[in-house]
Formats: structure tokens, C-alpha cells, sequence
């Protein structure tokens, strides 16, 4: 089936991600025809690239329908991908696994990867805990309200890093970072995140940042509960995290590398000039085109689709291989098999 071009502009509001900035729609989608009212959002801080959730879930660009209307096979997929860009730290999360009992009706957890785009010099991500850093010693910092800084484990990136963060790691995307985030969501629901601590930030009601507003809610019983408190800590746990992207084809100037196995999502890399075959795929895929541009078709003839930066291709189930263009572009390529 011919690749379908989602709607690029499923943005969510400032005061959801009061921390975005404006990368993703002055830099990563520049040039395209965004809705107005989405362009002028102040900020950005995310853009639900492929969704099935019902509260941004993806549209067939220039239709109006619904990603799950046209690709059946959409309305059972786990796989939830986003672009993401902090002009301000987020805050400190943890997502819980999917049999915590803790979680209400239509909700699931939310294990993911991020893999960067871009980071401003010295920008990092956190992850993980300190050395030494105990359930109790956390637990009384937060109930006194003090700085988690010297709690958590903060790593430098660059673009081409790739981490995984699986339930119960305690986590939080540093300023200045823009990254892919490809996320396992339970079909039907919405993948939980817990609010842990918000840098003691208040904020105004359209988002801004304002002394004499009010903090954002934090989940701390339930961040307590589900956070891991075994293992490895500091750089031993972001090195055990971190992935190392393997080269799986190249032609030319053209490669192909699988970045990460999350589950039942394979995720991959494409990057220069040339051409590539993909193979298809039992599950619905994301073509999430992040530089330069592409061509995506059936490698037996027909249709083939052009994305360039900003755009993202939804891709229906099938047996057959992908024949891919790519000129000068970076694509992540996530397939969902179950």
C-alpha cells in the first residue's frame, strides 16, 4: 500500500510543555505548511509524530482522517513516536511499568528511547539516580522540598546518541536537547507519566514561567512506588543504557543501521544519499523524516511518496520490501510488530 503523509503540525500546547522551545517548527519542519494557529504556538515542545491516542492522535494529511480510519491495523498498534525539543529542562519523570496497580483505567505504562537530534554545547540528559542516593534520603528531600540536582545523574549528548529508558528509571531531557522518542503505548490507552519534582518552577495559566504562580502537579506516592532502586547508578547505569547504533546495509552513501529492539518496535536509521531497500512488516511503521528528504514506495513498482524534513510517513502492514530514495536526509524508520 502506498505510505500515507501525516498532518506534520499534531503539536500539543504551551501549557502542556511549558519547557519546549521552537526548533521543532523553525528548524526540523521549516518550510512546511503548517496550520497558522499551530506556527505561531510560542513554544513547541512536542509534536506527536505518529499517534494513535485519542488525545493527539495522527491525521492523513490534507483529509482530515483519522490515522486509524485509513490503516486498520493502526487501532491495535503500541507504537507511539514523537519529536521533542527542551529550551528548558522537563521535569524529573518516572514511568511505571505495565502491571504497576497503581495505574487507573485506560492507562498503561510507557517504557521508550530517545535518540538526538541536536544538543547544544554542554546539554545533557538526566538519567538515572546518584551514587548512593537511597529510596529513604530521596523521600525525605522531596517531602522537604529541596534540590534533587545533586540526587540525579546528568550526561552529556551529542547528536547520534541513543538511549533507552525503561520503566521505573528516573529521567528527564536537559535543556537544549531535541530528539526522537519512539514509546510502547498498551493499544487503547494513555502511556502514564509521574511528575517526581518540577525544579520548584511556577508557572502562569497560558504556561510561562511566573514567581507568583502555581507549580505544576507531582504524582510523588505513585513516582516512589514504581521507581527502581536496584542496580547500577550514575555513569555505570547511562552507559548500560545507552545503545550503540549497528549497521545493518549500506549503498554508497546510503545506510541503513537498527538502532534499538524496544519490544516488539524495531527502530532504525537512515541517513545520506542513495538508495535502500526496507523490508515491510507484519505492524503498522513510522517513516519519520528528520533531515534533507525521501522517496518510500513498494520495491516491486507503483507510487512512491516524497517526505522531506519535518514529515512523517505512516506505513501500512505488508510482506513486500521498501524501495527508498534518500537525498542527503536522516530518517528514524520505527515498525511495530505487535
Amino acid at each position: 500500500m502506498t505510505p500515507l503523509r501525516l498532518e506534520p503540525d499534531n503539536f500539543t500546547p504551551a501549557t502542556r510543555t511549558p519547557w519546549g522551545g521552537r526548533r521543532i517548527v523553525d528548524v526540523v519542519k521549516a518550510g512546511l505548511a503548517l496550520a497558522p494557529e499551530k506556527a505561531a504556538f510560542p513554544v513547541v515542545g512536542e509534536s506527536w509524530e505518529l499517534s494513535v491516542d485519542p488525545a493527539f492522535p495522527s491525521r492523513v494529511a490534507g483529509t482530515g482522517v483519522l490515522l486509524t480510519d485509513a490503516l486498520p491495523e493502526a487501532r491495535a498498534t503500541r507504537m507511539l513516536v514523537k519529536l521533542l525539543d527542551a529550551a528548558d529542562d522537563l521535569s524529573v519523570q518516572v514511568h511505571p511499568p505495565d502491571d504497576y496497580a497503581g495505574l487507573g483505567p485506560g492507562e498503561s505504562g510507557k517504557p521508550e528511547m530517545w535518540y538526538v537530534l541536536h544538543a547544544d554545547e554542554g546539554a545533557g540528559i538526566y538519567l538515572g539516580l546518584a551514587e548512593g542516593v537511597s529510596r529513604e534520603a530521596l523521600t525525605a528531600a522531596l517531602a522537604a522540598g529541596d534540590d534533587l540536582r545533586p540526587m540525579l545523574s546528568f550526561v552529556p549528548v551529542r547528536p547520534g546518541d541513543a538511549y533507552e529508558i525503561g520503566p521505573g528509571t528516573v529521567h528527564a531531557v536537559g535543556r537544549g536537547v531535541t530528539l526522537v522518542e519512539p514509546q510502547l503505548v498498551a493499544p487503547g490507552t494513555s502511556g502514564v507519566t509521574y511528575r517526581f519534582w518540577d525544579w520548584n518552577r511556577r508557572y502562569d495559566a497560558a504556561g510561562r514561567r511566573d514567581p507568583g504562580g502555581e507549580p505544576r502537579a507531582l504524582h510523588t506516592a505513585h513516582s516512589l512506588a514504581v521507581t527502581r532502586f536496584d542496580g547500577p547508578r550514575g555513569a555505570a547505569f547511562a552507559a548500560s543504557r545507552r545503545l550503540a547504533l549497528r549497521e545493518v546495509a549500506r549503498a554508497g552513501d546510503a545506510t541503513r543501521q537498527l538502532v534499538n529492539q524496544l519490544g516488539p518496535m524495531r527502530v532504525e536509521r537512515l541517513a545520506g544519499s542513495g538508495h535502500l531497500t526496507l523490508p515491510g512488516g507484519e505492524g503498522l511503521g513510522a517513516f519519520v523524516v528528520v533531515g534533507g528528504s525521501a522517496r518510500v514506495g513498494a520495491a516491486g513498482g507503483g507510487e512512491r511518496v516524497a517526505a522531506r524534513s519535518g514529515e512523517t510517513l505512516a506505513l501500512a502492514a505488508a510482506p513486500g520490501n521498501l524501495a527508498v530514495e534518500l537525498d542527503s536526509a536522516e530518517v528514524i524508520v520505527c515498525r511495530c510488530q505487535g
